[in-house]
């Protein structure tokens, strides 16, 4: 009898063992309570949800970028959307809250990836020669609308109600335009090979490399009041050999070793060789204090002067845009749309402003070095709108570094947001009306 209590005990044990091992496996395969703190789980979670919107603004006959964007708006850590199923986290980046993505720096660190692959599948497409016949142009269109942009949206910011410091950087952040919603739109739109998106290209290189420079002043700014024209001098010079550099001995070397590596027919060789020469060339950017976009498109330009540089294309680009569509949801993550009401008009002021200027000064300095109407007029509307990467990047300086107020960086995300929504649809306005203006 004492042997049948027994059983019937042990029965009851392991029933109660297995309830307790079904429930706790039940709880693991939740949805809504996964481990959101590890990589893995954000970044599977990124590329279901990029896939399933993405294919609907497909249908829908709209940019994917946009796309790319209102996914990371629903699942980004800001999202009120999942404040009834997840708990508040505390994300290891800027940004902290509820929603699905938890760990935003990981995520900008696949973004940059992104932003670099982009760069070099682009650089591909521009070999030295028309690089060369766009440089002059490019360096002063690109310098004159920067500059009057900063120089209007300083004062647009400071009638706003903006102390110094958060005018000063607002408005260098405001004056640079994003080269990966650019040129992903550009791209998506079947215009990169354009003349007009050649131009685009080099006015973006410009305002990346003076981008580098403005951060450097900036910092300089922030720590002694005074701008540090040795940090400038510097920056410049270093940029300048980092280019000279490479269509000197860069052209030299880089192409025939590519061509020696593709001889072998080994397309895995080869896309390692020039995804190890890409990301080397960032490191190398990166190293010397310049842009890894900058490193990046210089290492495309070197791979473009090779014999097998569609091969290559063809072979980085899928990787490309695994990455690139990381990036976009990972901008559109950082948006607080809780905030918007808080921050809608002097966004919109400033959005409003800084498009102008861009537009008139792209278009100013396009006229000024006797580019075709049509030409200008194509360029100006390209760089009128978006705001991104650099953008995100010179404000957060300034709140790390506690010399501006902390609501800029959820105002730059708001600002970013619109205006990449605005992009695709000025350009479609201006492929309507570029016609018509050319021939007045």
């Amino acid at each position: 009898m004492k042997d049948f209590f027994l059983q019937i005990e042990s029965q009851d044990t392991v029933q109660s063992s297995l309830s307790e091992n079904i429930s706790s496996f039940v709880e693991r395969i939740n949805p809504l309570q996964l481990p959101h703190e590890t990589f893995v789980t954000d970044l599977a979670i990124i590329m279901i949800l990029a896939a399933i919107v993405t294919l609907a603004f497909f249908k829908i006959r709209q940019p994917l970028i946009i796309g790319y964007l209102f996914a990371g708006m629903l699942i980004g850590p800001l999202s009120p959307l999942w404040a009834s199923f997840l708990p508040e986290n505390g994300g290891t980046g800027t940004i902290t809250g509820i929603g699905i993505l938890s760990d935003i720096s990981a995520l900008n660190l696949f973004a940059d990836i992104g932003v670099i692959l982009l760069l070099f599948v682009i650089g591909i497409e521009f070999p030295f020669a028309k690089i060369r016949s766009i440089g002059r142009v490019a360096i002063g269109s690109g310098t004159l609308g920067l500059f009057a942009t900063l120089g209007v949206v300083f004062i647009a910011a400071s009638a706003l109600g903006l102390n110094f410091m958060d005018s000063l950087f607002i408005a260098a952040a405001l004056s640079i335009s994003s080269t990966a919603i650019i040129i992903k739109i550009l791209e998506d739109a079947g215009k990169i090979k354009k003349e007009s998106s050649i131009l685009v290209l080099g006015v973006l290189i410009v305002e990346d490399v003076i981008a580098v420079i403005l951060i450097a002043s900036l910092e300089s700014v922030a720590l002694v009041g005074t701008v540090s024209i040795e940090a400038v001098v510097l920056v410049a010079l270093v940029a300048t050999g980092l280019i000279v550099g490479t269509f000197t001995i860069g052209r030299r070397v880089i192409p025939p070793l590519i061509d020696k590596v593709a001889s072998a027919e080994n397309r895995e060789i080869l896309l390692l060789s020039v995804l190890g020469l890409c990301f080397g060339y960032a490191l190398l950017a990166n190293v010397v204090g310049l842009s890894v976009a900058i490193g990046a498109f210089l290492a495309g330009v070197l791979v473009a002067e090779s014999k097998s540089s569609e091969v290559s294309k063809i072979l980085s680009s899928p990787i490309k845009d695994m990455f690139v569509a990381i990036f976009f949801v990972s901008v559109g993550a950082l948006m607080d749309i809780t905030q918007l009401s808080s921050y809608i008009f002097i966004a919109i002021a400033l959005i409003a402003v800084t498009t102008a200027m861009k537009l008139g000064g792209n278009l100013l300095g396009n006229t000024i070095f006797k580019q075709p109407k049509e030409k200008a007029l194509r360029v100006a509307f390209a760089l009128s709108a978006p705001r991104g990467e650099f953008s995100i990047v010179i404000v957060k300086v300034g709140v790390d570094m506690g010399v501006v107020s902390a609501f800029l960086f959820p105002l730059i995300g708001l600002i970013t947001i619109i205006t990449a929504f605005m992009s695709p649809f000025l350009i479609k306005i201006g492929d309507k009306i570029i016609p018509k203006l050319s021939k007045s």
